[in-house]
């Protein structure tokens, strides 16, 4: 069974930083893109950032310069360091991975999400 644990969130000042991390477990199966979305009540999933196997990164225009995804592929986990914070940060964040099956299927998977609250 195939999970992805985010870790990091929390509540924090306008200005201020967090990292989230998210790992990968319970796959043999190689990974190729993992990304993070996030949710803010009332509004829709969006794309926060995205990043590629092989290390090809994509950024909303609302996070650059601001934002950073990286990942460790020997540990299967992708980070999103999160740089002067805005309260329009303010969401669930969720993180995402396309995983290869056994017989050479990608599939999507998600977390359960972890809350990134910014005061103002």
């Amino acid at each position: 069974q195939v999970r992805l644990v985010e870790s990091g969130g929390g509540l924090v000042q306008a200005g201020g930083s967090l990292r989230l991390s998210c790992t990968a477990s319970g796959s043999s199966g190689s990974i190729n893109t993992m990304a993070w979305y996030r949710q803010a009540p009332g509004k829709q999933r969006e794309l926060v950032a995205g990043i590629t196997s092989g290390g090809s990164t994509n950024y909303a225009d609302s996070v650059k310069g601001r934002f950073t995804i990286s990942r460790d592929n020997a540990k299967n986990t992708v980070y999103l360091q999160m740089n002067s914070l805005k309260p329009e940060d303010t969401g669930v964040y969720f993180c995402y991975a396309d995983i290869m099956s056994r017989i050479g299927v990608l599939y999507p998977y998600w977390g359960q999400g972890t809350q990134v609250t910014v005061s103002s």
